[in-house]
């Protein structure tokens, strides 16, 4: 967090972001109106988080948006054009959440002591590391039981990946600032990706 400990000037970092939101319009738009109005709202979930959502209990909500944008802005670009899958949608969105929760889970002390009370802070590190994995895993989940056709051995072997991974993040003790629970909740959520990516032609 550059911005914060002083090493990015506050003015760089608002030239950046300013120049990011113009280009990002008209690069999002090329897509098709579709899509390409799915990924601003995408965007503009993840300035209400920074503008103040990541300090309410609603904090997740961005994210939430965020991830479930992206199987929609895939599909209903050229040459699909149509909706995504239930599934995609709420996969997405459950990966949202735990990203949030396993985001903000090594920074927590630190957010509380900068007056940052989003949702993960709220519940604080014990609740927050055993949920972050949880809510990833209930994304493999959906992923699996969701699509069309029987489950194949990839979708058991995927599955069984996920919640090894939660139960070692969970189960293992680890001290108050330890990233296991952090690494162990990536893990779940690339298997999660690999999970969406392969059942990508199912998806709308």
């Amino acid at each position: 967090k550059p911005v914060g400990t002083g090493e990015l000037p506050r003015a760089a970092a608002a030239a950046a972001a300013g120049t990011a939101l113009a280009l990002c319009v008209p690069l999002s738009l090329v897509c098709g109106l579709a899509a390409g109005t799915v990924h601003l709202v995408g965007v503009a979930a993840g300035w209400a988080y920074n503008l103040g959502l990541k300090r309410t209990v609603l904090s997740p909500l961005p994210y939430a948006v965020g991830f479930a944008a992206l199987p929609a802005f895939v599909t209903l670009g050229p040459p699909l054009s149509a909706w995504p899958a239930w599934w995609a949608t709420t996969a997405g969105a459950l990966l949202g959440v735990g990203a949030h929760l396993a985001n903000v889970l090594p920074d927590i002390e630190d957010d509380l002591a900068t007056g940052v009370r989003g949702l993960p802070q709220r519940l604080r590190r014990p609740a927050c590391r055993r949920l972050a994995p949880v809510v990833m895993t209930a994304a493999v989940g959906v992923l699996v039981v969701g699509p069309p056709g029987a489950t194949g051995v990839m979708d058991r072997v995927l599955t069984g990946a996920a919640v090894a991974a939660a139960v070692a993040g969970t189960a293992v003790r680890s001290g108050a600032r330890s990233r296991w629970p952090f690494r162990t909740a990536i893990v779940v959520a690339a298997i999660g990706v690999a999970e969406l990516l392969l059942h990508a032609p199912d998806m709308s």
